[in-house]
């Protein structure tokens, strides 16, 4: 099921877990969402392919994978993506540079970004570290 011009439903489904990651009408609908207000309008821009390293999580495998309980994953909210030849600096700050309608955008380790769509529209700019085996998140963009 094709989103958008270059995003369809399969890649912002998809996981190596080998678990069930089906999304109910209403996830769907927030994929949709995301795509269509920011993953396709960023690769609009770019001219470059946006790569999804995840998006929805079905509860098993964000679980799998030590998401929270409460992440935007969960949803359909949220996407970790990654442009080849970009650093993932450059990616979040070209998303807050769009002023796209994102509620969180944190760039995650210094390989990729995670970003959000959500009812809050807080406009959150994080950088995430890792300091003594946790993640520390870290206001605005850091590297």
């Amino acid at each position: 099921m094709r989103l958008t011009t270059n995003f369809t439903l399969a890649e912002l489904t998809v996981t190596t877990t080998g678990l069930p990651n089906t999304p109910t009408p209403a996830e769907v609908a927030h994929l949709a969402a995301l795509a269509g207000k920011i993953l396709q309008p960023l690769r609009d821009d770019l001219r470059r392919p946006v790569l999804v390293n995840s998006a929805f999580r079905s509860e098993r495998v964000n679980r799998a994978v030590g998401g929270t309980a409460t992440s935007q994953h969960r949803l359909g909210q949220a996407a970790d993506i990654r442009v080849d030849g970009m650093t993932s600096r450059a990616l979040a700050q070209r998303i807050i540079d769009l002023r796209l309608p994102f509620d969180q955008v944190i760039e995650e380790f210094g390989r990729w970004v995670h970003v959000s769509l959500g009812p809050r529209h807080r406009r959150q700019v994080l950088t995430a570290t890792s300091s003594g085996g946790r993640t520390v998140y870290v206001p605005g963009l850091t590297r």
